[in-house]
């Protein structure tokens, strides 16, 4: 993502997974505030960490203080192994989530995702929440409604998607959304990788965490 980053290796089920670090300016965060994982879009469909939505997230929570990790899933760049459904990913992410514990072991925790990654972190979201681990927020842009059985969410997440997505139908979305009561914010003619408005998604989280931390 930039010259700062860092690639770093941990152990998966079916052999190494391939992630990478960013930290925020120590200079303004003397330490990270928060940890946040972020998960990037389907596998076979191209999707790795290197995805610009995913990078956007991850400038995004680096800009807000946090320590902010990704990671190819299994069989995406150097991880090894073959897709598996959002199962196998699953138990990836929480194998990450337990590593990077071992430095950041009282941080705050965001998990974040886009398109097929936001299925991973609300079926990891939903693990920790039976294990009394609760998040402190997610944020999921292009959420994966009707293409896969997204678990219920946080009331306080924040949620974007595009207008014009084709992939993942608004109303899908909506539809995922209304037993649960929690809005989503909609950005006018973006389409389903925020071609030319991933502006908006970026400025979107920051204000929005403003507020909710003021």
């Amino acid at each position: 993502m930039n010259a700062k980053t860092e690639i770093f290796f941990i152990a998966g089920m079916l052999g190494q997974l391939e992630c990478a670090i960013d930290l925020p300016d120590p200079e303004v965060f003397p330490k990270p505030i928060g940890l946040a994982l972020v998960a990037h879009p389907h596998p076979l469909y191209g999707g790795t960490m290197e995805n610009k939505v995913t990078q956007t997230l991850a400038r995004t929570f680096v800009a807000l203080g946090y320590a902010t990790v990704r990671m190819n899933f299994r069989g995406v760049g150097k991880s090894e192994g073959t897709h598996d459904a959002g199962i196998g990913e699953t138990e990836d992410m929480a194998l990450l989530l337990n590593f990077m514990r071992q430095k950041y072991p009282d941080l705050p925790l965001v998990l974040s995702g886009f398109s097929f990654g936001t299925f991973v972190q609300s079926c990891l979201q939903q693990q920790l929440k039976t294990e009394n681990k609760p998040v402190q927020r997610m944020v999921l842009i292009g959420a994966a409604a009707g293409k896969w059985a997204m678990p219920d969410i946080p009331s306080n997440t924040i949620l974007i998607h595009g207008e014009l997505d084709d992939t993942i139908p608004l109303q899908a979305v909506f539809e995922w959304l209304r037993p649960q009561d929690i809005p989503v914010i909609v950005i006018p003619g973006a389409d389903h990788f925020f071609h030319r408005r991933l502006h908006h998604v970026k400025s979107i989280v920051i204000n929005l965490w403003d507020k909710s931390s003021s």
